[in-house]
């Protein structure tokens, strides 16, 4: 019996060493797949180090760039586009305008009055619209129908009545690279945020659109193409006359500003009559060594429609962050199962959108439930929580890249124009730091706060306090739209219709 009993623990005792091996193994073989993970994590964090150093570097070289595209055509990567736009809007305007607005997901129309005062200003209907994948990619005429279609329904919901047949005047408000001609029309350059229709490279498009309104029997004339940062800015100078700069946060990113016309060296005798132009900059091309690009951005880039192209876009555009950390999600997916089997969801391009990124990055649940939920939806169910807090960690690192880099752009404006309290630019700004608006627009200011926060501390930082309190960033929503219409109240002097 006793030899039984012995023989009965030391069987049990090696059952438990070796549960305890495998525990101990399996303990280990965790912490390794956890090491590998953190490890990806850490790389993808010096890889998108920016440094204030790094960042000062940035606006220096953007201020550059920017002046070689003033001196020639094709002598930056900032195609620096002029916009015949010199009359800002003040608030003496008045009349009834529409304006359509092409962005990159979606379109948008407005009808706007105005009063001659800036109080009078109203606002008087807004549609907003998704545009379907499918047009993306059709032709000039399904889209320009499409959107003639619907600026038709528009219209045929209006309520008023009016004494006698008006023409009705329209802003086109084009999100995209265009080669303007004169302020009512302007040559298509090249699409970006996922359009790709390639017979309308060198179209005129207010005569798309006009044709299109034509064909349908509507006495509407696109009077204005604007493009929306030059839209943005408008909104910004008619309610405050400090604004000299204007830049979009959105599917894409793009910035504007005011420029002396002897800045412009590439146009011998640019018309206006203030002195200034407002200049589209199309700063999504920007290009530099010294950019923190990582191996996610380069996959992106090759696997993109405009590969080699707009990298600085793709690096701060909405349409391009939920990506990114998708694609870090799935390195280390494949690298470690701590997120379980891989998801075919998971591998999908462009399926996590940054709005998707905003709710983890701000998730404050202790359990992080919102993050567990987007994770479910992209096939990757039950996670730990430590796995979540990674996965926020990795929203926070994309993010805080893309906002610091987003005010290094800023502050290249600022440093072009004299404002940035260096000395540079303008002679007459050396002596003395003046008040200066920047209107920002695009649902990934406005709606990503964390986005905004790191922009906002970058800016100050890159400026210094002593400058920096002399600038103001002014949030707006829908100004690309609204300023469109107010450009255009500007420059008429044809009849509108005055009253509704």
């Amino acid at each position: 019996m006793g030899r039984v009993l012995v023989t009965l623990t030391a069987a049990a005792a090696v059952v438990a060493c070796s549960v305890a091996t495998v525990a101990v193994r399996r303990r280990m073989k965790g912490k390794r797949k956890w090491k590998k993970v953190v490890g990806i994590l850490r790389d993808l964090e010096e890889a998108c180090e920016t440094p204030l150093g790094r960042l000062r570097q940035m606006v220096d070289a953007i201020a550059v760039e920017m002046q070689a595209g003033l001196v020639s055509e094709g002598g930056s990567k900032l195609k620096m586009l002029l916009t015949f736009v010199d009359d800002l809007p003040n608030g003496s305007e008045t009349g009834t305008y529409y304006a359509l607005h092409l962005g990159g997901s979606y379109f948008r129309i407005i009808r706007v009055h105005l009063g001659g005062q800036r109080s009078t200003l109203e606002v008087q209907d807004v549609e907003r619209h998704s545009i379907p994948t499918s047009l993306m990619n059709s032709t000039s005429e399904v889209l320009f129908d499409f959107l003639a279609s619907s600026l038709q329904m528009f219209i045929e919901k209006e309520v008023f009545n009016l004494s006698q047949p008006v023409k009705r005047e329209l802003a086109f408000t084009f999100s995209f690279p265009v080669k303007q001609t004169s302020i009512s029309s302007g040559v298509l350059i090249k699409w970006t945020k996922g359009f790709a229709i390639s017979e309308m490279a060198g179209e005129d498009i207010a005569e798309c659109l006009q044709g299109a309104l034509n064909k349908r029997g509507l006495d509407i004339r696109v009077a204005a193409l604007v493009n929306d940062t030059v839209g943005a800015l408008s909104f910004g100078h008619f309610h405050d006359p400090d604004t000299i700069a204007a830049v979009v946060f959105g599917t894409g990113s793009n910035a504007c500003y005011l420029e002396r016309t002897d800045a412009i060296i590439k146009c011998q005798n640019p018309r206006t009559t203030s002195g200034s132009m407002v200049v589209n900059m199309e700063w999504g091309n920007f290009w530099s060594s010294r950019l923190p690009r990582t191996s996610y951005d380069l996959e992106l880039d090759a696997e993109s429609m405009n590969s080699n192209d707009m990298g600085f876009e793709k690096m701060i555009g909405g349409m391009y962050l939920g990506d990114i950390v998708r694609r870090v999600i799935l390195r280390m997916s494949q690298e470690s199962d701590i997120f379980g089997p891989i998801s075919s969801i998971l591998s999908t391009p462009f399926v996590l959108r940054t709005n998707s990124v905003s709710a983890m990055h701000e998730d404050d649940t202790p359990e992080l439930l919102e993050v567990a939920r987007i994770l479910n939806d992209l096939g990757v169910a039950e996670v730990a929580l430590k796995v979540r807090k990674l996965v926020v960690k990795i929203c926070d690192v994309v993010t805080r890249r893309a906002a610091r880099l987003a005010a290094a752009g800023i502050a290249g404006i600022l440093k072009k124009v004299g404002r940035d309290g260096s000395g540079g630019g303008r002679r007459s700004d050396k002596q003395i730091m003046r008040r200066t608006v920047v209107a920002v627009e695009g649902g990934l200011y406005l709606n990503y706060r964390m986005f905004r926060e790191y922009m906002d501390e970058a800016l100050r930082d890159i400026l210094g306090e002593d400058v920096a309190q002399h600038v103001v960033i002014k949030a707006m929503e829908d100004g690309s739209s609204i300023g469109s219409a107010l450009l255009l109240a500007s420059s008429q002097s044809v009849q509108t219709i005055q009253s509704l």
